[in-house]
């Protein structure tokens, strides 16, 4: 069993730690949150065994083999590095890291501590339906495009409106509507394509001095992709990739659930694989295999192309912002 740590209490840690039950691959070690009773219940409610207040208390006597970070943004650099100084494996929150420079700097470490591994968790590229798509994307005869979309009101939208700075809509931890959401159709768009050769973000602007939603353009030889997001309205616009008289279409390019091919005819056929218990569980299956078993060469190669998306979308990311002028108080040292 795998002993995990995990940093960050909200939705998302919650999914992730029923994620590791439905696997019964991992055990639940160590509980860290700011708050004591926040970090009881939680610990309490997921049958921990221990919660932490300090953080780098639990990397010290929790006994850990891998922590998962769900911290806001601008934390993760810290807490990774901390971890990875312990010789403890990190699944990182995506995105992982608020710029290159951090990045850089987290491969070093690693370099330091070949025994430690790196995963970001992007949740729906370790899906059936991403193979479903991957597959679908190798039939066409060529590639011209695509529009990918995903697009959430946020319920903290409404606090910055009355005048508040929500942590998912502040520069302080690397937050926003690219960070937050955008994330999501570029890790889509790295996975099937690669890197691109040119990025520009039109944001749009919001009261705490973020980006709101915002429209994104990835450049690749022989075709663009247009990248629509945001937290500050909704939008049910499927996501589409577009062959020659075919079309593969998604209904969201960050839940990816659907996933259907229409024809030339107008024939449409559904390629959907059924509906997971856990969007996180077939994450949570893959880092555990490879934990268990780094050397086997499927294994291997499976984590060397996660480490490579991981760095290109950091790249586009950060490539982006700077297209846009926006900055976080993480980027002073670049």
């Amino acid at each position: 069993m795998i002993r995990m740590g995990t940093v960050g209490t909200n939705w998302i840690t919650q999914q992730f730690v029923e994620a590791l039950d439905l696997s019964g691959r991992y055990e639940l070690a160590g509980v860290y949150s700011r708050h004591q009773d926040t970090a009881d219940a939680f610990a309490a409610k997921n049958h921990a065994q221990t919660s932490y207040t300090d953080y780098e208390e639990m990397l010290d006597q929790a006994d850990l083999d891998a922590v998962y970070i769900a911290s806001p943004n601008s934390l993760h650099f810290d807490q990774a590095r901390a971890a990875i100084a312990r010789d403890i494996s990190i699944i990182v929150e995506k995105p992982a890291f608020s710029n290159r420079r951090e990045m850089v700097a987290i491969q070093a470490e690693l370099a330091q501590h070949p025994q430690v591994k790196f995963f970001e968790a992007a949740r729906h590229v370790h899906t059936p339906n991403f193979q479903v798509l991957s597959k679908a994307l190798l039939g066409l005869p060529t590639i011209q495009g695509a529009a990918l979309t995903y697009m959430k009101y946020s319920s903290r939208y409404d606090l910055v409106l009355d005048g508040e700075v929500p942590n998912v809509f502040s520069r302080h931890f690397s937050a926003g509507a690219l960070a937050d959401l955008g994330v999501y159709p570029i890790y889509l768009a790295v996975a099937l394509f690669g890197q691109p050769d040119h990025v520009q973000y039109f944001p749009t602007w919001i009261a705490t001095g973020v980006d709101g939603k915002g429209v994104a353009i990835l450049r690749y030889t022989g075709f663009d992709i247009t990248v629509s997001f945001g937290k500050t309205s909704n939008s049910d616009a499927p996501s589409e990739i577009y062959g020659l008289r075919e079309t593969v279409s998604l209904d969201s390019a960050g839940e990816l659930t659907h996933v259907e091919e229409r024809a030339a005819d107008g024939t449409v056929t559904d390629l959907s694989e059924p509906e997971l218990a856990n969007p996180m569980l077939p994450e949570a299956n893959d880092f555990a295999r490879v934990l268990d078993a780094p050397t086997d060469p499927q294994n291997l190669a499976d984590y060397r192309r996660w480490l490579q998306w991981s760095t290109i979308v950091n790249q586009v990311l950060y490539s982006l912002r700077v297209s846009a002028n926006l900055r976080f108080p993480a980027d002073e040292n670049d």
